[in-house]
């Protein structure tokens, strides 16, 4: 009867009408089987002094030592707090200011405004970080930068090298960083205002609801389950910063490291530096298995406060 069951079981999971469904998943799942399950073999690499000529197996074990790296410099305070500083503020920032302009583009009469802003708002997202690096340069090189020429015609102090000024930056890189990411998450947020029903607007309109009472009470909490599920992807690489951001767009000046070093960044120079690929390693899983806990976690929270916007 067990053996029945378990045939019959089988039978029911493939079924000759999937088949087409299976074709089409199998390039994904080989994909992500390749490029995102097979590498982690590399792992052991995070335990070993790892010697290109003697390869994985050959490799000297040397347990936690790759670990120190991060702990035991004087730096290693500084890297973490902007690391984790910068990621906090992108996601409170991006999120609001995404969730803003959804709201205000979806209030737009004109379906063709909002559709003309919206490409315009999420041009960005798709430029890589050199040509965003340009851009800034654009603006704030000291030969020829805008802020410069502008400073310079109102009879100011012009040739600043502003990047040799570690006070500007957070707040420019916290701008450049919304700049490039609010695009996406507005038509996200889009495709989900878009459908919610019309019903319940009307239903307002009749009690005398006004469109900011409307959304308010309607668009804002349709929109949490998406919100919740950005909050906790995004929370699961803030032990992470984007290396483009950091390094590309600040030109990796040495005088703006007190504010723009971060983890991804020390280590690459750590990397150029010492070759240590082992060490690079460590800081990849420390950064990777920091980001499932912290998934864990905000899902456990959100699970309590709305158990239906949380992930599982």
């Amino acid at each position: 009867m067990k053996a029945m069951g378990v045939t019959r079981k089988k039978q029911r999971i493939w079924k000759k009408r999937d088949i087409p469904l299976y074709l089409m998943a199998a390039p994904a799942v080989v994909a992500l089987f390749m490029f995102s399950y097979l590498p982690m073999g590399g792992l052991v690499m995070a335990f070993q002094n790892y010697n290109v000529g003697k390869r994985i197996f050959g490799s000297e074990f040397v347990g936690f030592k790759n670990f120190e790296f991060l702990f035991s410099t004087s730096d290693a305070w500084r890297i973490t707090r902007n690391t984790v500083a910068y990621n906090v503020v992108f996601i409170l920032v991006n999120m609001l200011v995404a969730v803003a302009v959804a709201l205000m583009l979806n209030e737009l009469r004109s379906r063709r405004t909002a559709k003309a802003l919206q490409t315009i708002y999420l041009m960005p997202y798709f430029l890589s970080w050199a040509v965003i690096a340009i851009v800034v340069s654009a603006f704030l090189d000291r030969s020829n930068g805008l802020v410069n020429q502008i400073m310079i015609l109102l009879g100011g102090a012009g040739k600043v090298n502003w990047y040799q000024k570690p006070e500007i930056w957070p707040g420019l890189l916290v701008f450049v960083n919304a700049w490039t990411k609010c695009g996406y998450q507005t038509v996200l947020y889009l495709a989900v205002i878009s459908g919610i029903s019309q019903e319940y607007y009307e239903a307002a309109a009749l009690d005398g609801a006004t469109r900011f009472q409307q959304a308010k009470h309607i668009t804002v909490p349709h929109l949490r389950f998406v919100i919740s599920i950005s909050l906790i992807m995004a929370v699961s690489d803030i032990f992470r910063g984007d290396f483009g951001l950091f390094y590309t767009v600040t030109n990796n000046s040495g005088s703006l490291y007190p504010v723009t070093d971060v983890i991804d960044t020390y280590i690459y120079r750590g990397l150029r530096n010492m070759g240590n690929v082992g060490m690079t390693t460590a800081a990849g899983l420390y950064q990777s298995v920091v980001g499932f806990v912290l998934i864990l976690i905000v899902n456990k929270i959100v699970s309590k406060i709305d158990p239906d916007s949380a992930m599982f």
